[in-house]
């Protein structure tokens, strides 16, 4: 089975052009099959600024009304993924920006209003598969941003974390997949304000007990969810660590099943 890595980044190595260069010059290195999979919401909630739209966000999710999903959908899958894609090439990667509507790649329904109305947020329903298989025999390298579809003309702010989870356990049925969480930090911490405080690896009860002790808690949360539910699903392997974890030569946060 082949090799395929699924690589997401979060905003803030988005934000620093030397850490993001760094960072890019590593991924293009990755042997076998690679996808890209990033959000940018701290360049979406600047833009609102700007032009006075409120943002709200709750438990670490974005309340997206109609305005802010023509924000979403302009800094998500435009100007940042466009400028992933044209960084890419520049460095020799053969990379293709996509939505979730492009080749009906990721497909979603709106979120149902529980406790809270997210508005046009999208909780994935499908991954187009064969579109991403035919993408990558190709020698294609995806750059997905945090934009999918209804299948109804709508498209929907959906978490960049969950899509790479998703993304990851669709195409391990396929190809041997290791999932990469890049942060600006180099894992899961025990103390956010101590880099030293590195978790090496992490089961589901370890996991548990750090949530018990309000060691891992907030956006971590979701993010660690999305972690073992990939791995539970044929995943090979979750690492969650900074941009350099790609290079294999600085140290991380590994998850693992108890039965490993």
């Amino acid at each position: 089975m082949d090799k395929l890595s699924i690589v997401k980044i979060g905003g803030n190595i988005i934000e620093d052009n030397e850490q993001l260069g760094k960072f890019l010059t590593a991924f293009t290195k990755i042997e076998g099959g690679k996808v890209l999979v990033h959000g940018g919401g701290k360049k979406a909630t600047f833009l609102a600024k700007k032009l006075g739209v409120p943002t709200k966000i709750v438990d670490g999710r974005r309340i997206t009304d109609e305005d802010n999903l023509e924000i979403t959908t302009m800094i998500y899958g435009g100007k940042i993924n466009k400028n992933l894609v044209a960084q890419l090439q520049a460095i020799g990667c053969n990379a293709i920006g996509l939505s979730g509507a492009d080749g009906n790649a990721i497909q979603a329904v709106k979120r149902p209003v529980k406790e809270v109305d997210f508005g046009y947020v999208g909780d994935i329903t499908g991954i187009n598969t064969s579109f991403f298989k035919l993408l990558l025999q190709a020698q294609y390298v995806p750059v997905c941003c945090a934009i999918t579809h209804d299948q109804k003309g709508q498209l929907l702010n959906t978490n960049a974390d969950t899509i790479a989870a998703s993304l990851a356990k669709s195409l391990s049925k396929f190809f041997n997949v290791a999932l990469y969480y890049c942060l600006e930090i180099p894992g899961v911490l025990k103390n956010i304000n101590d880099k030293e405080s590195l978790i090496g690896v992490i089961t589901p009860n370890i996991y548990n007990e750090l949530k018990s002790n309000n060691l891992i808690h907030s956006g971590m949360i979701p993010k660690i969810d999305n972690c073992f539910e990939a791995l539970y699903n044929g995943v090979s392997q979750v690492k969650i660590g900074s941009a350099q974890m790609i290079s294999g030569n600085t140290k991380y946060t590994k998850l693992i099943l108890d039965d490993e």
